[in-house]
């Protein structure tokens, strides 16, 4: 339900019946339960207290919550510290580094293994069940609902795994990864069912090139937003440009989204211990798509790879 947060200690709100698994997942950390027709404001209140001004993370709480809580506490304004506590994630330690490099490794080892399973014939949606299934067998859960894409659906970057099935010829994207201890990698490969056309060599190419060109630019003062340039540059060069239409990276750790973003004109400046995805695209509606992806920890002198599977494309025999 919350963290209340103060100068003295914190204390983790939850229903009854989550306590224990709370307990168990923030030892040390007190943690009290509340039952259906407890008075939950009156649990808030007492440890807030009655503060004027209350800080909270406005893009996790609905409008009604955060009457309710103001109501409860009888504060007069909320104010938002979205922004400063993404500042602080920014930068991992090393405990979230090492359960990062946890999670990369795992989702390296998924991706091998549906892809040795990968076969014309399978639809999306059993696709997406493999890579569930992979990822739970090594003790982690997805990172985010998997996308597993065939022929035209792969220019369509964000559409859920749907009913359609492998066939001859077809381009196929998966983009998903592992959470190890809630930390959260995430990977985009691509493969193509029987020998892959002329076009699909290229324009894996292509994407491949401008992969590489930005993890090379990836290193503590440059800014997020030339790495972006990097890889756009070359696939405009190649006559792409407008088919790579989304930014290209985003942050990792807690979320599969969250601060800093590889974003086009972005002038924030990368520092050491920020992790980040790079996954450039180009998709030609109607046809199909490619995007390749991997996290990268910035270093002290440049970048480290997280993921370390072959980005190359893969051929699914027997198409």
């Amino acid at each position: 339900m919350a963290l209340v947060m103060g100068l003295a200690a914190s204390v983790l709100i939850v229903p009854a019946l989550e306590v224990e698994a709370a307990r168990a997942a923030a030892p040390g950390l007190e943690v009290r339960g509340w039952r259906d027709g407890d008075d939950l404001g009156s649990l808030v209140a007492g440890l807030l207290g009655r503060p004027r001004t209350l800080a909270v993370e406005k893009r996790h709480l609905t409008l009604a919550a955060a009457d309710s809580l103001a109501i409860w506490v009888g504060a007069d304004r909320l104010i938002d510290a979205s922004h400063q506590i993404s500042v602080m994630r920014r930068i991992k330690d090393e405990h979230e580094v090492a359960c990062l490099e946890a999670a990369a490794r795992f989702t390296d080892e998924v991706w091998r293994s549906v892809l040795a399973q990968l076969a014309a014939g399978l639809s999306e949606r059993e696709i997406a069940g493999l890579v569930a299934a992979e990822v739970h067998a090594r003790g982690c859960e997805e990172s985010f609902p998997t996308l597993a894409q065939s022929g035209p659906h792969t220019a369509l970057p964000h559409l859920s795994p749907q009913g359609r099935r492998l066939a001859r010829g077809d381009l196929v994207l998966l983009d998903f990864g592992a959470a190890w201890r809630s930390y959260k990698a995430d990977l985009t490969r691509m493969a193509v069912v029987g020998a892959p056309s002329r076009t699909v060599l290229e324009l894996h190419a292509t994407v491949l090139a401008a992969h590489d060109a930005a993890i090379v630019a990836i290193a503590p003062g440059v800014r997020a937003g030339d790495v972006d340039e990097a890889a756009r540059a070359v696939l405009r060069d190649a006559g792409r440009g407008d088919e790579f239409i989304h930014r290209l990276g985003h942050g990792l750790g807690l979320e599969a989204h969250e601060a800093p973003g590889l974003e086009p004109d972005s002038e924030l400046v990368l520092e050491p211990g920020m992790v980040v995805t790079v996954e450039p695209g180009a998709y030609l509606v109607g046809w199909g798509g490619v995007r390749i992806e991997d996290d990268l920890l910035v270093t002290e002198t440049g970048s480290r790879r997280l993921t370390n599977s072959d980005p190359g494309l893969a051929v699914i025999v027997g198409g």
